[in-house]
């Protein structure tokens, strides 16, 4: 069973309320009775975003999760993200209600055309780094 972790944005809407249900929705998904961990919440200037974008909310949880299928875990994540309102927008890093992105999953080294793990910018993103590393040892 591996420990995953993921990061969560948003900055349309009410932020607070869009990470809230998507750390609830989330919650679904991980092992029962295992650690369910959740960073600090931070406020971040938008990066590599469109002119005007609103500032984000980030955080990163960290959970065990019951299943060894990665693109299995990325499919539920996108079906959250719809549910949860995200529309499809070709325009790259354009305001969003959510967005989740799987960070590592276990050990797991996975180039796919949909995913790669560990996330590749992981390390060049303090909206990511930060929370996680309040969580984990990175």
């Amino acid at each position: 069973m591996p420990r995953v972790a993921i990061a969560l944005g948003s900055n349309l809407g009410d932020r607070h309320a869009n990470i809230a249900a998507a750390i609830a929705e989330l919650r679904i998904l991980a092992t029962p009775a295992q650690p369910f961990i959740t960073a600090t919440l931070h406020d971040t200037d938008p990066q590599h975003c469109p002119p005007d974008s609103p500032c984000f909310l980030n955080t990163v949880i960290d959970l065990d999760y019951a299943d060894d299928d990665p693109i299995g875990l990325l499919d539920k994540t996108q079906a959250i993200e719809l549910k949860l309102g995200r529309e499809p927008n070709p325009v790259r890093n354009s305001p969003r209600i959510i967005d989740i992105d799987i960070l590592l999953f276990g050990e797991t080294v996975l180039t796919h055309p949909r995913l790669i793990l560990p996330h590749p910018l992981i390390h060049e993103r303090p909206f990511v780094l930060l929370p996680l590393r309040e969580i984990r040892q990175v």
